[in-house]
């Protein structure tokens, strides 16, 4: 009896765990591509230290935080500024936003409770319980992770709001040389799966098929032939953004469960 992935030759977008993934995909009889579409991630401390200041002097009027790793990294920070006690005090003190479980549940150590969050682990999510709430005028800091969030930012723009952002880590984009071979791959239909573990991952694509005039034979790629696999909501939403209407995601955020799915969903439609 055949495998899920018989033949399939599936690309992993990501550059950690990469042997993990591709002892998965080899199990499922499919063949590993490594195209790394995510650079190094660096925590930027000294990029952080001004922002983080102003934010102990000044205040905010609502506090936005996307990733719980950011609010963990934001206090460590804070810590070696000898400024946690004063930093935890504007964070109790201010309106708080959240998106993701992971946020939510490092805000619940911290005993703040949200104004508004997500319904669904999205930043589309957190758009919408924001809607009610007036920023006009109001001073907004944005937490982000490596990138930007120009869906957020233009909401909160668009109700008023005066918008700050303050990224604890940056990411160093990926190696051109791997995403200019998937391009030609995905051209050339010579892949059959891209898997992507980050929404950074779909920006770093895309990014670069806009800047070589290719992006809608990106776009057709995905649409004719090749699929696309998210690992979770967030990296979902980013290839929704980006115009791919045709993927797949687990509905346990994992890499594993993500080939399973791809496994499955070959199984179920084309084998």
């Amino acid at each position: 009896m055949g495998k899920g992935l018989d033949g399939k030759r599936v690309v992993i977008g990501g550059s950690r765990k990469i042997e993990e993934i591709s002892t998965i995909i080899k199990k499922q009889g499919g063949i590993p591509v490594s195209r790394p579409l995510q650079g190094t991630v660096f925590l930027a401390e000294k990029e952080v230290e001004p922002s983080l200041q102003k934010l102990v002097n000044e205040g905010a009027d609502l506090l936005i935080f996307t990733t719980g790793i950011g609010i963990d990294t934001l206090i460590s920070i804070a810590d070696k500024l000898e400024i946690k006690e004063l930093f935890l005090h504007r964070l109790k003190e201010t309106q708080v936003a959240s998106r993701g479980y992971k946020t939510s549940n490092a805000l619940k150590r911290l005993d703040i409770k949200p104004v508004a969050v997500d319904h669904d682990g999205t930043t589309q999510g957190l758009v919408q319980s924001l809607e009610e709430v007036d920023l006009s005028h109001k001073r907004v800091m944005v937490q982000l992770h490596g990138e930007s969030a120009p869906r957020l930012i233009a909401f909160l723009k668009s109700k008023g709001a005066i918008v700050e952002t303050i990224l604890p880590y940056l990411h160093i984009p990926p190696e051109e040389e791997a995403v200019a071979r998937l391009c030609e791959e995905l051209a050339e239909e010579k892949v059959d799966a891209v898997c992507f573990t980050t929404q950074t991952q779909v920006r770093s694509l895309f990014d670069y098929a806009r800047n070589k005039g290719c992006d809608k034979d990106i776009l057709n790629a995905f649409k004719e032939n090749a699929l696309a696999v998210a690992v979770g909501k967030v990296t979902a939403e980013a290839l929704r953004e980006e115009g791919i209407e045709r993927f797949i995601a687990p509905e346990n955020e994992r890499m594993g469960a993500m080939i399973i799915e791809l496994a499955n969903f070959y199984e179920n439609n084309h084998n």
